[in-house]
């Protein structure tokens, strides 16, 4: 089936009040609040907020309060859902009535332990894949869980290291790839990398700050923002120890291929087909 609703998967660090992006001074290419004028397409459609993410719900929602008002949307509110809350008819309806749902970020394993399986997800799978025009968002966690599988630790270091990455089932929107955000700004690429070279089947997907990729139809993929979005391809590598390599130890791997999305480059994501872009295509 392809879906007929759009993801929208933003590496952290969006333009929003109070957050000022590294890009906004030294791109030329930065424009205000661009990642989040494109939650809807009518400023008055329902945008529903999903904070569970986040220790901190009260403070994000004067965040994007102010932003959403400063874009111009007239119809959006704020859903901080624990586990018990789930299944409630209050919060059902309202994620029926949603024409996007934006998960803030936070802590990706709440988002996968409090909603992932419930009937809230069933909701929003059903709606992405028959609702014409629906969107499901996510910045940074947000963002993270939306893969069937999520990444929820993993080292840093010099070297890849033998189990020092931790994954778990994510939200299950789309099934091909596993994300990761702040990518280049936290150094991300060696844990992205390992993620897809223990699940050969996925795109890595490493987003930038102040930077999205929107997904449309299930598999056409467009860079939007400031930064940039690099996709890992792991499924014609030929030499790796990922299966010998003792806990501790430094993995290898041959011919692991990367791609560098910028704004309003593509991607399809089911054909491998990279089409870039120039100032003079805009």
């Amino acid at each position: 089936m392809i879906p007929k609703g759009k993801l929208l998967i933003i590496g952290g660090k969006e333009d929003r009040d109070g957050d000022e992006p590294d890009m906004e001074e030294k791109n030329n290419n930065f424009s205000p609040n661009e990642i989040l004028k494109l939650l809807v397409t009518s400023k008055d459609d329902r945008i529903e907020v999903i904070t569970t993410a986040t220790s901190e719900p009260e403070e994000m929602q004067e965040t994007y309060t102010k932003t959403f008002e400063e874009i111009g949307y007239t119809n959006f509110g704020f859903l901080d859902i624990c586990d018990d809350q789930v299944h409630t008819d209050f919060y059902l309806k309202r994620i029926e009535e949603a024409k996007t749902i934006f998960f803030t970020g936070g802590d990706q394993d709440k988002i996968c332990r409090f909603l992932q399986p419930s009937v809230f997800t069933d909701i929003l799978k059903k709606k992405y894949n028959e609702e014409e025009g629906f969107m499901i968002a996510g910045t940074s966690a947000g963002a993270m869980c939306m893969p069937k599988i999520v990444i929820l630790e993993a080292v840093n270091g010099e070297a890849i290291l033998e189990h020092d990455i931790e994954l778990d089932s994510g939200l299950g929107f789309i099934e091909n790839c596993i994300i990761d955000t702040h990518f280049a700004h936290r150094a991300r690429f060696g844990r992205l990398a390992h993620a897809v070279i223990l699940h050969q089947e996925c795109w890595g997907i490493g987003l930038g700050e102040d930077t999205a990729l929107l997904i449309e139809e299930g598999h056409k993929a467009t860079c939007r923002g400031s930064g940039s979005v690099w996709i890992i391809n792991a499924k014609e590598i030929r030499q790796t120890n990922t299966e010998t390599a003792k806990k501790g130890f430094p993995v290898y791997v041959e011919n692991l291929k990367v791609h560098i999305l910028t704004d309003h480059c593509k991607i399809d994501l089911m054909n491998n087909i990279f089409e870039g872009t120039s100032p003079g295509d805009r």
